[in-house]
């Protein structure tokens, strides 16, 4: 391990003289040990996992990530965060997905960890692999839209499985039994999908200098939900087209919601008993965010679970947690830019743990506080961007649900209230 962190050191200082260094450009928040959390559209997972307290064996992952920017040169990094036993991993690769589960012929390359071909992380440890040519990246801005596979393979019963529930991308997993099969092109071998990511939570890319990373904090209107189902129309998905659009590949957006997150909240959280939506953004700050490379801004939208009935915080001691998170930010993150965002309403929610009218009251009690304190950068008022004025809710375009139809929850925006908080927000306040 000491080996592996000197000549990552050294990579990365040679990269640094040529105007080059590594910025994140996908991310994953880990959240707790399969299956504690809130997916969205899971496919039955019984037959790819029927034991979730074994987890994996002996069989092979092929997750598929977006990355916001792409490189001729990445490197991917494995957690085994909430796991109870070291897990080994082999038959790693990085290859260019096609459709469905299948990549494009010749464009799938070994991962090393310290030059070896596996590696074991211990309980509670995350890291990142040796950086690996991609020689199919011509031109990184044409490669926008493409989907990076990265297969793994896990031998032995992993235990308790990090994983990240809410991907809302259709990712692929062999049989228990089915051995290491991350070099294969085709999809044959991966007859299993599940609409999560697993033991993976960032993706570096080697990029000029001067890029900057944007990091989404947040709950699960931040990781997506009910926005489409492989779509990439979360609001952070849509915020990054528009800085493309406006700035080039000089700027990357990364993900770092969780469905049921809190500011403040669960007190204490641990493997044997998980919450479902992860420890709190205060908890998990400095894996989710201050770890990440090249930070520059961090957009914050959280509160509403604070609210809920189960968790019923006060208004101050939210506020206390995120000025407590600022801080952190900007001791950690040198010139780091913090813009602070509007929660959106849930009035009139059919989730029974959201809707009341105390809850709304300290939803805008917080919005108050978040436009006037002065503790953030800059506001994107999310609030002002999808509030009804007649119901106090959310426009009722923004209701019916773009992941599996229906109604909608009156909870969580829809594909079209992302956008519109996309476009709501002033790009010059986050890259100024």
């Amino acid at each position: 391990m000491r080996r592996l962190a000197i000549l990552t050191l050294l990579a990365a200082a040679a990269h640094a003289q040529n105007g080059q260094k590594w910025v994140t450009s996908w991310a994953a928040s880990v959240q707790g040990p399969y299956p504690s959390g809130n997916a969205s559209a899971q496919p039955d997972l019984r037959f790819a996992f029927p034991n979730p307290a074994a987890g994996a064996r002996d069989q092979t992952f092929r997750l598929m990530m977006l990355p916001d920017l792409w490189g001729k040169r990445v490197r991917v990094r494995f957690s085994n965060v909430f796991g109870t036993r070291p897990v080994t991993f082999d038959g790693v690769y990085a290859g260019l997905a096609v459709s469905g589960g299948a990549l494009v012929r010749g464009a799938n390359r070994q991962v090393h960890f310290d030059r070896k071909e596996s590696v074991t992380i211990a309980p509670g440890k995350w890291l990142w692999s040796d950086a690996v040519d991609l020689p199919f990246v011509n031109d990184p801005g044409a490669m926008a839209g493409r989907r990076l596979a990265i297969s793994f393979h896990i031998g032995d019963e992993s235990g308790p499985m990090t994983w990240h529930a809410k991907g809302l991308t259709t990712s692929y997993v062999s049989r228990p039994g089915s051995g290491a099969l991350g070099s294969s092109e085709d999809e044959a071998a991966f007859p299993f999908t599940t609409t999560s990511w697993y033991f993976v939570d960032a993706i570096d890319v080697m990029a000029p200098s001067a890029t900057k990373v944007v990091v989404a904090l947040g709950d699960s209107i931040t990781d997506g939900t009910a926005s489409t189902l492989n779509g990439d129309d979360r609001w952070p998905n849509a915020l990054a087209r528009r800085l493309h659009a406006a700035f080039g590949d000089r700027v990357a957006v990364v993900n770092a919601g969780i469905g049921g997150n809190r500011v403040s909240g669960p007190e204490e959280y641990s493997v044997e008993h998980p919450f479902a939506g992860g420890p709190s953004a205060l908890q998990r700050l400095d894996r989710d965010v201050l770890s990440l490379s090249g930070v520059a801004a961090v957009i914050w939208l959280e509160g509403i679970n604070d609210f809920a009935t189960a968790a019923n915080a006060p208004v101050g001691q939210v506020t206390r947690s995120m000025r407590e998170g600022v801080e952190r930010m900007r001791a950690q993150l040198h010139g780091v830019r913090v813009i602070g965002a509007t929660v959106v309403s849930a009035i009139g929610s059919t989730n029974a743990a959201h809707g009341s009218a105390e809850e709304d009251r300290k939803r805008r009690e917080l919005n108050q506080w978040i436009r006037s304190s002065g503790v953030f950068d800059a506001v994107a008022d999310f609030d002002q961007a999808t509030l009804d004025p007649v119901t106090g809710g959310l426009r009722p375009e923004f209701v019916p649900d773009s992941t599996t139809g229906g109604p909608g929850d009156k909870l969580h925006p829809n594909r079209a209230g992302y956008l519109a908080m996309a476009a709501a927000i002033d790009l010059q306040s986050i890259l100024r």
